[in-house]
């Protein structure tokens, strides 16, 4: 079951209003960097742009983690089902792993 259905299923509110507010302006971010390197620009100044733009995503990325730990998981764990349990948590277990490699 997607994510949306899942949410609306269980009566969450689905939005990420605050994630797309952050991702446009990581967006015009990234466009900014473009535009520096087209112009030449400083390269420690590009540098630091892509470092700001790269610590953004990391915090949406924190933020929908949160999101989904607070909704999703604590559904799982309330529920019966073993498997569903068992899928969460080996879910979050990947997730964070992909976050060490960062």
């Amino acid at each position: 079951m997607g994510y949306n259905i899942y949410m609306k299923a269980k009566g969450h509110k689905t939005t990420h209003g605050e994630s797309l507010a952050a991702l446009a302006r990581i967006e015009g971010q990234v466009r900014g960097i473009k535009k520096m390197v087209e112009e030449g620009k400083y390269c420690i100044d590009i540098i630091t742009q892509i470092h700001a733009a790269q610590s953004a995503l990391l915090r949406v990325s924190e933020n929908i983690l949160a999101k989904h730990i607070r909704n999703c998981v604590v559904d799982a764990m309330k529920g019966s089902s073993e498997q569903e349990r068992g899928k969460k948590i080996d879910e979050l277990m990947a997730v964070i792993k992909r976050l060490h490699k960062l």
